[in-house]
C-alpha cells in the first residue's frame, strides 16, 4: 500500500515564504508525475504544480513566478516552495502522485490527506 504524507503547512503573512514537502511511501516501483493541488473554501480543487520525472514542470497561472516545484527521485519526495504568498493562496494543499507498485501494474493516482497554508493579509 502506497501512503503520502504531506507536511510544511501553516500560518504565514503576506509577502512570506512557505516550503511544503510530500513523501510517497510504501510499494512503490515508479512514479511518473508529483504535484501539488489546492480547494479554497468553497471552491474546487485546481492544479498548482506538477513535475515529471524527468523535470518538466507545469504550473497554474495564478503562481508561476512565485512557486517553485521539485523532487528528489530518490527519495521519491515532491516540494513546493512558495514565495511572497498571498491571501488568496490560502487553501488546503493536496499532494498527488501517479505511480505503479509493480512493473506490469498500471498507474494510479494516490493522493495525500492535505495540509492548511492560511496566509494573513
Amino acid at each position: 500500500q502506497v501512503q503520502l504524507v504531506e507536511s510544511g503547512g501553516g500560518l504565514v503573512q503576506a509577502g512570506r515564504s512557505l516550503r511544503l514537502s510530500c513523501a510517497a511511501s510504501g510499494n512503490i516501483f515508479s512514479i511518473n508525475v508529483m504535484g501539488w493541488y489546492r480547494q479554497a473554501p468553497g471552491k474546487q480543487r485546481e492544479l498548482v504544480a506538477v513535475a515529471s520525472s524527468t523535470g518538466i514542470t507545469n504550473y497554474s497561472d495564478s503562481v508561476k513566478g512565485r512557486f517553485t516545484i521539485s523532487r528528489d527521485n530518490a527519495k521519491n519526495t515532491v516540494y513546493l516552495q512558495m514565495n511572497n504568498l498571498k491571501p488568496e493562496d490560502t487553501a488546503v494543499y493536496y499532494c498527488s502522485a501517479n505511480l505503479k507498485a509493480r512493473m506490469y501494474a498500471p498507474y494510479l493516482d494516490v493522493w495525500g490527506q492535505g495540509t492548511l497554508v492560511t496566509v494573513s493579509s
